[in-house]
């Protein structure tokens, strides 16, 4: 096979330059999977980048729902449709993730999974950072992040302030919906409990799709999230049941049993409600 020739443009002095490599800071990034296993057991490799892409998602899906807080406070919604729907594409990269750690059997986990000690993927406080952001409030959860001043900062911060869901209702208040306080003026840090006042919104919002068609593609979007979180779950679990089946997971929870509970939750709850009203 002939050689191919580089273009003439390419430039291949790459000394004082910036450079791929530097722009994306690869020596310390993949400087940073440490097994601990001793010899080091081949699969814990892929264990480790399994959970620190999902670390790096989870930052880009923060980064994300930041933003489309800010706009919403600002009536602007056509920049928030945009990020929820990289959100989603996010999410569908975490689920797909999935199948690569479901190649780990039971007998190669067993390996090395005695390094891992207490550590869970339970205690990603970036984790417990998006679901703060998209309302799932729960002060207990901070308690276990105490030891990481970065972290309890960022968790104190984002349950004390509207989530993606409140200030969604708060414009929707803005643009002439009945809403009551106890919806948009809420003390945020709390829980969010399902209003029939919403529910009525939202119908309204179903119903006349043309004339509300901002509300409408936004509850799309936000049902797109609520939904792939759901499917994410459910992957997880089902990739934990085939890997460790019904053991006590690493960080204390009973494994399986615990993470069943969690793939009915729903993070906007009126959302749903409305689709059996209409």
């Amino acid at each position: 096979m002939a050689e191919r020739e580089l273009e003439t443009g390419i430039h291949t002095d790459l000394r004082d330059r910036m450079t791929y490599s530097g722009y994306l800071a690869l020596d310390q990034l993949l400087d940073s999977q440490h097994p601990l296993s001793d010899p080091p057991h081949h699969d814990e490799m892929l264990f480790i980048i399994q959970h620190q892409t999902s670390e790096l998602w989870l930052k880009l899906m923060v980064h994300e729902l930041r933003a489309a807080i800010g706009w919403l406070q600002d009536d602007n919604f056509e920049p928030c449709f945009k990020v929820l729907a990289r959100v989603k594409h996010v999410q569908a990269q975490l689920f797909s993730q999935w199948s690569v750690l479901a190649t780990l059997t039971p007998s190669e986990y067993n390996q090395f999974r005695g390094v891992l000690g207490s550590s869970s993927g339970f205690q990603s406080w970036q984790y417990r950072l998006v679901e703060f952001l998209l309302g799932n409030k729960d002060r207990r959860m901070i308690e276990m992040h105490r030891h990481d001043p970065v972290a309890t900062s960022a968790l104190e911060e984002a349950v004390a302030q509207p989530s993606v869901y409140d200030e969604f209702l708060r414009a929707m208040a803005r643009a002439g919906f009945d809403l009551p306080a106890e919806v948009t003026d809420r003390d945020f840090s709390q829980p969010y409990s399902p209003q029939d006042s919403v529910v009525d919104a939202f119908r309204q919002v179903y119903q006349n799709t043309g004339k509300h068609w901002r509300e409408y593609d936004m509850a799309e979007k936000l049902v797109d999230i609520d939904e792939q979180f759901g499917l994410w779950r459910f992957r997880h679990m089902k990739t934990v049941e085939r890997i460790i089946g019904y053991k006590m997971g690493t960080g204390g929870s009973s494994g399986v049993p615990f993470l069943r509970k969690l793939i009915e939750h729903v993070f906007f709850p009126e959302l749903w409600q409305v689709r059996t009203s209409l």
